[in-house]
């Protein structure tokens, strides 16, 4: 018996056996970073869930209540044009009974104003500022030379924003024929030469 050529006979099988047989390491790592592939997929589709959860949780609470404001904007409204109904002569005449209602009344759109503003609602002032499309309505123009032309000189209704939002436009009257606004960033700059 020669243990040279059965050697190799029986060696050469192995080989080949080898060679088209996977290699169980090089799977097992495959495997292993396709697997780990997945979970950091998986953890960042969670934290842009988690992310995207906080921020329409966040939202439902500053504007849930947008409906219901506007619903009570119009009782602000009327409240605020009874009171200016009454002049300061009427006030001073009035009796101690209609005095004492008048500030009652007073006193309840103070309270109505302070109530909304904890949940979020303001009211604009836009009296003399200058017209911004995003918050307010034109309604017209007033010929107006003593002020810059583009200011609110009028506010017929008062506008109302809930958190960054506009609930509401205020409705304005806009000067024309005065000077043009300089934009804030010449006047700025004017300022500084100065």
């Amino acid at each position: 018996m020669t243990d040279t050529p059965d050697g190799a006979e029986a060696a050469a099988p192995e080989t080949a056996r080898a060679e088209t047989a996977p290699d169980p390491v090089a799977s097992l790592a495959k495997e292993a970073a396709d697997l780990k592939d997945r979970l950091l997929r998986t953890l960042a589709e969670m934290e842009n869930l988690r992310r995207r959860t906080e921020r329409e949780v966040a939202d439902a609470r500053a504007y849930g209540v947008t409906n219901f404001a506007r619903d009570i904007l119009a009782v602000a409204d009327n409240m605020e044009r009874a009171l200016k109904a009454l002049d300061d002569e009427i006030r001073e005449k009035a009796d101690a009974g209609v005095q004492a209602l008048l500030d009652g009344v007073e006193l309840t759109e103070r309270e109505l104003i302070k109530a909304m503003e904890k949940h979020g609602v303001k009211k604009l002032e836009p009296q003399g500022q200058k017209f911004d499309p995003n918050l307010h309505q034109a309604m017209y123009e007033i010929p107006d030379e003593s002020v810059p032309a583009g200011t609110v000189v009028q506010v017929m209704q008062p506008g109302y924003t809930i958190g960054e939002r506009v609930l509401r436009p205020a409705l304005v009257g806009v000067s024309k024929g005065g000077p043009k606004a300089q934009p804030a960033e010449a006047a700025a700059n004017d300022n500084a030469g100065k």
